[in-house]
């Protein structure tokens, strides 16, 4: 009869030592989604400064979004680099777009995100909206898609690579010397 209340204090003890391992486990993977939800969020805030700052024409700031061996494809040949990306883009937009500073914008939605440690993956979708030339209306000038092969670099989440495919370019977009389907930024 000494044994039962030995054997009540191993089964106790058992069970404390499952349940403080379960919620050390449960804690673990409580952190790890926390930081998967914020990653992507710091991933949409860089999309949203990629429009941010080309529609300020900040080509400074805008290659910075990039990481160091980063990759441009859309529009012509790619561009590698964050010097080479900023002065495609600034060559780009001043060539299509010349009169069009702070009356345009880069929307973003419809997008998805799968993240892996320091590196991701996104697509999203992409709108370029200008004002008219009488700025009485806005002009949807084109749809596009992003595939993006993103690394968290010195901190930040930047581009590796960003891939662009027109989707809907407008008669418009073309008239104003835009290169077409595969010429977008």
């Amino acid at each position: 009869m000494r044994s039962t209340p030995l054997i009540v204090v191993a089964v106790v003890g058992c069970a404390a030592a499952l349940l403080a391992a379960q919620g050390s486990q449960a804690s673990g993977d409580m952190a790890a989604r926390v930081r998967a939800l914020e990653d992507r969020e710091a991933i949409r805030t860089l999309w949203a400064e990629y429009g941010r700052t080309l529609d300020a024409r900040d080509f400074t700031a805008f290659s910075q979004l990039f990481a160091r061996d980063a990759e441009f494809v859309g529009g012509g040949p790619p561009a590698k680099g964050p010097a080479a990306i900023g002065a495609f883009l600034e060559k780009a937009i001043g060539t299509n777009y010349p009169d069009s500073k702070f009356k345009n914008y880069h929307l973003y939605f419809n997008e998805s995100i799968e993240v892996k440690g320091d590196r991701a993956t996104g697509v999203s979708k992409g709108g370029f909206v200008m004002a008219s030339a009488d700025n009485t209306k806005a002009d949807f000038l084109l749809l596009a898609t992003y595939r993006d092969e993103l690394i968290k670099e010195d901190g930040k989440w930047k581009f590796l690579r960003r891939e662009t495919t027109g989707d809907i370019p407008v008669p418009r977009a073309r008239r104003c010397g835009w290169a077409g389907p595969r010429g977008q930024v």
